[in-house]
């Protein structure tokens, strides 16, 4: 009997020593591999684990399924530079592993019909097998949140022009066509009346109502703004570019907009700046003829309110732009590249949460 209990008593001495290393080996382990313990102060019965967050962060499983999920979609506003950038992206889904989808819409209309934009957003979300994604076509923005879909919204990213060069481009493009699809006959081919010529006779071609696209494009599938000169739509297509699109750059400054992708979607845009630095198709879809308007012309444009709304809207996308291009390093002279970490985290995480 009194071997028995000295049997149990060494088991038991055994068992603590083992608790108290595996105690300190938790103890003393990285910080970013623990897991923080808080008390649930909803349900005061129970405890809810929560990573922190740099954990998250550092935790290569957690990155990946995050950029595993990823969808950015790339609304493209017609003659903005957008086919050079497109084919960016066709050439770089094999070597980075994602796929790129276009939105063909019938007879290229720019708003979807309500039933379609719910199936567009329920499919977009739900088509696991096409992610991480890249959809892109002429379409106006839609707001995902709006369909009752409770899984993360995509990355809405876009380009601007300035608004009389998309313009004076997309007219000659009609006549002319492009270096893209040469022998594609344009719908307003053998018509060589210039621009100015179009804006003297005051034609429908060159009327400045036309310009009205880019902020439409932003402001999305509401009524008012696919109205010219709707002052509710310029405010509307800026908050959009603000408060919903990951990134909006202009057309001048392209190799800069790739540059900052790359930088902040790797996954996708993983070499891009080589590539389209190096690329024989950094600049496609040319027009084969165009004739830059006399500077009458430009001050007659320019007296319209709708080049004045839409130069306003790209103006409001360039001050962004270069904002998020400053804000890549910190100020002063010996300027470093921009980094943060976390700090002073509060409750210790070595410390047991007590009732």
């Amino acid at each position: 009997m009194l071997t028995t209990k000295y049997f149990f008593l060494l088991i038991l001495i055994a068992a603590s020593l083992i608790f108290v290393v595996l105690f300190h080996w938790f103890s003393s382990n990285d910080p970013e591999d623990r897991i923080l313990v808080r008390y649930d102060t909803v349900n005061n019965d129970r405890f809810q684990q929560v990573r922190h967050w740099q954990t998250m962060t550092n935790s290569e499983a957690l990155q990946a399924d995050f950029d595993e999920r990823l969808v950015v979609i790339y609304n493209r506003v017609p003659k903005t530079g957008s086919t050079s950038f497109v084919n960016l992206t066709y050439d770089l889904c094999r070597k980075n592993a994602f796929h790129v989808l276009h939105i063909n819409i019938t007879a290229n209309m720019h708003v979807f019909s309500l039933p379609n934009q719910i199936r567009f957003v329920r499919n977009v979300t739900a088509w696991e097998a096409m992610k991480p994604a890249f959809y892109h076509g002429h379409l106006a923005y839609l707001d995902f949140s709006k369909m009752g879909v409770p899984a993360a919204k995509p990355l809405y990213i876009n380009l601007v022009r300035k608004p009389l060069d998309r313009l004076v481009s997309y007219y000659y493009f009609l006549r002319y066509g492009d270096d893209y699809r040469p022998h594609l006959v344009r719908h307003r081919a053998g018509d060589t009346m210039t621009f100015d010529e179009c804006v003297a006779k005051q034609k429908q071609d060159c009327d400045p109502n036309n310009m009205w696209l880019q902020i439409p494009f932003f402001c999305g599938h509401a009524a008012e703004c696919w109205k010219p000169g709707s002052a509710w739509a310029l405010q509307e297509a800026k908050r959009n570019l603000v408060n919903e699109y990951f990134l909006v750059g202009v057309t001048e400054e392209m190799t800069e907009f790739v540059e900052l992708l790359e930088m902040a979607l790797p996954r996708l845009f993983r070499g891009a700046s080589d590539h389209f630095a190096k690329s024989n198709k950094s600049h496609l879809r040319k027009t084969k003829s165009k004739v830059e308007p006399l500077p009458e012309t430009v001050a007659k444009i320019q007296q319209s309110l709708v080049w004045q709304m839409e130069n306003e809207l790209y103006q409001y996308a360039l001050e962004q732009f270069h904002f998020a291009q400053m804000k890549l390093q910190a100020p002063g002279k010996n300027a470093l590249p921009q980094d943060f970490f976390y700090e002073k985290i509060k409750p210790n995480q070595n410390v047991p949460v007590r009732n």
